[in-house]
């Protein structure tokens, strides 16, 4: 008998009826597996209000963009208000009861789709990163990702992250903790360590410590 021949990229309704054909229970999982394949590394940047981290990132992506990395970025927004502007023809659509408005201009496109329920990130991203080698988010410090967490001691004197938690710090103290720790203004020493960090992802190993 001979070997089994696996099925042809092009072979797409054979794919979805093997599918099909699987237990209902198993499809979560299923489709969870497909979603983290498709997903570049993702790594949060936590802090408290006021420490910087939009400042901090927007010193950063420079530095990743240098080094040849793709890089998107999530800004989470914690306040039960929208992200478009009220009174613009977007938001207007919006309101009157658009679930889906694109907004397309010389410059740039931007999606606004209401949402009332939680949204699914890691489908969305796993929609929205191809091609990206990988992403940031801004906040999430509850979210399922590895952190990093910026911390200033005018801002507090203890940190909102357990060290197990944590697979760096950057801060303006030496803290005695054993995971790579990085001052404020070693911007291009984090941005050669976060290289080796989604390398590493990439090939499904540990980060670098």
């Amino acid at each position: 008998m001979g070997t089994p021949q696996a099925p042809s990229p092009w072979t797409l309704e054979a794919l979805l009826t093997a599918v099909t054909t699987l237990p209902p229970e198993w499809l979560p999982t299923l489709l969870g597996a497909v979603q983290a394949r498709l997903l570049p590394p993702i790594l949060s940047f936590v802090a408290r209000s006021g420490t910087g981290k939009t400042t901090f990132l927007i010193k950063l992506l420079p530095e990743l963009r240098r080094r040849g990395l793709r890089v998107g970025v999530v800004k989470h927004h914690a306040h039960p208000t929208s992200f478009d502007t009220p009174g613009k023809d977007t938001f207007r659509l919006a309101e009157a009861g658009a679930a889906l408005v694109i907004g397309i201009g010389p410059v740039e496109t931007a999606v606004f789709r209401r949402q009332t329920d939680g949204a699914d990130l890691n489908a969305i991203l796993a929609r929205e990163g191809a091609g990206l080698d990988l992403i940031l988010t801004e906040g999430l410090r509850r979210g399922p990702y590895p952190k990093v967490e910026l911390h200033r001691s005018d801002r507090s004197h203890e940190l909102l992250c357990r060290p197990d938690e944590l697979v760096a710090l950057v801060s303006d103290v030496r803290w005695p903790w054993d995971i790579p720790q990085f001052a404020w203004d070693a911007v291009a020493d984090i941005a050669d360590w976060l290289c080796a960090w989604q390398r590493l992802r990439r090939a499904g190993r540990e980060s670098p410590r």
